[in-house]
């Protein structure tokens, strides 16, 4: 270990940050890993720290977009990784949060924070931040493009002008390399507890907090991690490849899961009076409802975790990213846009959209055929307090940025021989669409939602997330949303059933006229349809027999037929929708 130590600081005298940074900072990561192999804790903290420093510099001098950003991220995600354990060793909880934030979200953080711009800063503020970065864009453009005098000179003048801006930024909302921890715990509610999970290389962390008092920490065993490794690659085989046996054990599944994660025993570090809570997944954790995980509390009505947070269990990607939405004012929701039915395969969502409709003072729906992306280009989204799809979601686990909405006039009549894999997906057998009418993630990023306070997604796979990639970045539809302007977004985890959520979407409606938070209106949407009785769904059918009957009406006898008997089978007793499957998937995500 001596020679590597010493091999190692010699190879920093040649490879310095001035002639060589990611050569300087892939040693000082080969050298803090070094460190921490012997023990010596402090010193491979000062090895990560310099190597940190190092990254972030050469991220800010990235112009080439968000891919650059997030494939420079994941060459670096593991010096983060080895500056939380060490942080830990060193008991120092407080870092390792600001660490694990620092790794999570950045693309996203910074595109919020630049498209928020003008109501988080005051005027002379946004202007000035507006001069620093037209002064380092054209400084940027003259080096790359050989037409700097002094090049030297420039790259120091630079260096110090993102300086002066990081820090004019950070006395208004720190983010990035100057996120404070502290500050954001202050920002709390004195009521609510946050679970922040983060992976090392052989183990699960959670990190247990609230507005006041120390951070605790949990950590698991190494064969927790592997376990973990283990379900996660069983679940996802059993949800692409064997879908009916993926919904009949998903109950049992979700089990264990809370036994892997010792769910009960990061519970019990949260204080008894926090009857809120916020979960942060991290990387595959964002494609499971924890929120459903089963508890073993001691309370009869406590059947999973949401059962025992009165006021709501929500979802955020991060820290920084809920410390920047909580920064957005929405107080008005009297104004709906909704996109229903656009492929008229959906049976219930004429329902459930009519209904939605009837809780909203304006609205504009956009229904069956009309439902086009150009339509919605069309339409001054800018102008709604609420956004509601009602459609099929599709989830590209390969290319997440194609992941989209499917709207209306997107099937292909006559495919093209040699299709353009980009452009043209084969969704369902023998279909071929065109991704250029969908909605895609690519697309969401640039609508503006300005009054938004509220994207539902009530489709199928509309909250996965880009979980291969090790960049910690928060990709998928979401992520669209929430930097499109919304302050919520509520969206799906697997392939959810229409008739279900048809009903879940009514009753989550009807709760947000009398509670102001979609996290508990949704929560108590979920308990409701959970405990529905056969009795009380068949009074609903009555209720709404006539609409139902129209839809009905519209369907070729076969598939009519078809229908009425699924209609009849959900009459299970005692409780149709007890199963996780069809109560659980949706989550509720931001404020």
């Amino acid at each position: 270990m001596r020679n590597a130590i010493a091999a190692y600081t010699a190879a920093l005298t040649v490879r310095t940050r001035e002639a060589f940074p990611q050569n300087h900072a892939e040693t000082l990561f080969r050298l803090g890993i070094t460190y921490q192999d012997v023990n010596r804790f402090d010193l491979a903290y000062n090895a990560f720290k310099s190597a940190i420093d190092t990254v972030e510099s050469l991220r800010e001098e990235i112009v080439s977009g968000e891919e650059s950003k997030r494939k420079q991220a994941e060459h670096f995600s593991q010096v983060y990784r080895g500056m939380v354990e060490v942080c830990l060793e060193l008991g120092n909880i407080n870092q390792a949060i600001e660490y694990v934030e620092r790794s999570k979200t950045r693309n996203l953080v910074e595109l919020l924070l630049e498209r928020d711009s003008k109501t988080i800063f005051p005027p002379e503020v946004v202007t000035q931040l507006e001069t620093y970065r037209d002064e380092i864009a054209i400084g940027q453009d003259k080096i790359q493009n050989g037409k700097a005098e002094n090049p030297k000179v420039l790259t120091q003048h630079l260096k110090e002008l993102r300086q002066q801006r990081n820090k004019l930024q950070d006395d208004y909302l720190p983010v990035g390399s100057g996120f404070q921890f502290d500050s954001f715990q202050a920002t709390l509610d004195e009521r609510t507890a946050i679970i922040e999970w983060y992976f090392l290389a052989n183990k699960i962390v959670a990190f247990i907090f609230t507005q006041e008092g120390e951070a605790t920490v949990w950590q698991s065993q190494p064969e927790d991690r592997e376990a973990l490794g283990n379900w996660i690659n069983q679940y996802l085989q059993n949800y692409y490849n064997q879908k009916d046996q993926w919904q009949n054990r998903l109950g049992e599944e979700l089990n264990k899961l809370a036994s892997i994660l010792h769910i009960d025993e990061i519970l019990a570090q949260i204080p008894n009076h926090c009857d809120q809570l916020i979960l942060i997944p991290h990387r595959f954790l964002h494609l499971f409802p924890l929120h459903a995980l089963p508890v073993s509390q001691n309370s009869e009505n406590s059947a999973c975790l949401l059962d025992l947070f009165p006021r709501g269990v929500s979802y955020a990607p991060s820290c920084q990213l809920l410390q920047q939405v909580q920064q957005r004012q929405r107080p008005d929701f009297q104004s709906l846009f909704a996109i229903q039915n656009p492929t008229e395969d959906l049976n219930y969502t004429d329902l459930e959209v009519q209904v939605i409709q009837s809780y909203f003072n304006t609205s504009n729906v956009l229904k069956k055929t009309a439902a086009t992306l150009t339509a919605i280009n069309n339409t001054d989204l800018n102008y709604y307090h609420c956004t509601h799809f009602s459609c099929h979601g599709y989830f590209n686990l390969s290319n997440p940025g194609k992941s989209a909405l499917i709207l209306a006039n997107a099937l292909v009549a006559d495919a093209p021989t040699k299709p353009d894999s980009e452009r043209y997906l084969n969704l369902r057998l023998g279909e071929t669409h065109d991704l250029d009418k969908y909605l895609t993630l690519d697309k969401i990023f640039a609508l503006k939602l300005g009054k938004c306070r509220l994207v539902t997604l009530s489709a199928c796979e509309t909250g996965l997330i880009d979980f291969n990639n090790t960049s910690d970045e928060y990709i998928g539809l979401p992520s669209g949303f929430l930097l499109a302007g919304s302050q919520a977004v509520v969206s799906s985890l697997w392939t959810v059933s229409d008739l279900s959520t048809a009903f879940l979407m009514m009753k989550f409606y009807e709760n947000l006229q009398t509670i102001n938070s979609v996290s508990l209106a949704l929560n108590q949407a979920q308990q409701w349809l959970r405990n529905l009785t056969t009795e009380e769904f068949e009074a609903l059918l009555v209720k709404y027999q006539p609409q139902i009957e129209e839809i009905f009406a519209q369907l070729p006898e076969e598939k009519r037929r078809l229908e009425k008997a699924i209609l009849e089978r959900c009459k299970r007793k005692p409780h149709p929708f007890a199963a996780p499957f069809y109560w659980a998937g949706f989550t509720a995500t931001g404020i």
